[in-house]
């Protein structure tokens, strides 16, 4: 499952409420792992071979994973679907498309690290630009939240899962794979 979201969007509370601590990788762990400040973005670049390193160890052995980083860009999703197509596994989008004030208010009521106003702004217009082509991008479902309301109605329901191929991906010979079965809410399914 990849979130996709800005900054303030509450993707990692999302996560840590629905997900196993364990399930949820994270970029800014992974630039605490590296640097132990997950707020140092000189070591971007690092935390996320970290991650994909993570991401590719957790699909080689069927676990369900939740990449927990803003991915609004096609670029920063090429790699995630990339590895899900390698170990034959659906790779699920999760957006949460809040308004620019919620992501700032939310952004407001962090304890730490506060990004500043211009980079959400930013990262919400990359994540709009790119809202079109996330079907033709290859991931087997897109959930769009855009609300807290939205956010709250939806339920997780796990279920062992084989079986699924994407065009052009090779057999494996992986055991079923745990992952995301059905979210239920109140929200659009693209």
């Amino acid at each position: 499952m990849v979130l996709i979201g800005p900054s303030g969007s509450g993707k990692s509370t999302y996560a840590k409420k629905h997900f196993r601590l364990t399930e949820i990788v994270s970029s800014d762990h992974c630039r605490a792992l590296i640097s132990d400040d997950e707020n140092d973005q000189s070591v971007t670049p690092e935390a996320f071979e970290v991650l994909h390193l993570i991401v590719s160890r957790r699909l080689r052995k069927s676990r369900l994973t939740v990449v927990d980083a803003t991915n609004v860009q096609a670029s920063s999703r090429r790699t995630l679907l990339e590895l899900a197509r390698e170990y034959g596994v659906p790779a699920v989008a999760m957006v949460f498309d809040f308004a620019e004030s919620t992501c700032l208010a939310n952004n407001g009521k962090r304890l730490q690290r506060l990004v500043p106003a211009q980079v959400i702004a930013t990262q919400l217009q990359d994540l709009r630009t790119s809202l079109p082509q996330l079907r033709n991008e290859g991931f087997a479902e897109i959930y769009i939240l855009r609300n807290s309301n939205e956010v709250d109605q939806t339920a997780i329901i796990r279920r062992r899962y084989s079986g699924y191929r994407p065009p052009g991906s090779r057999p494996t010979e992986r055991g079923p794979l745990e992952w995301l079965g059905k979210l239920l809410g109140n929200f659009r399914s693209r």
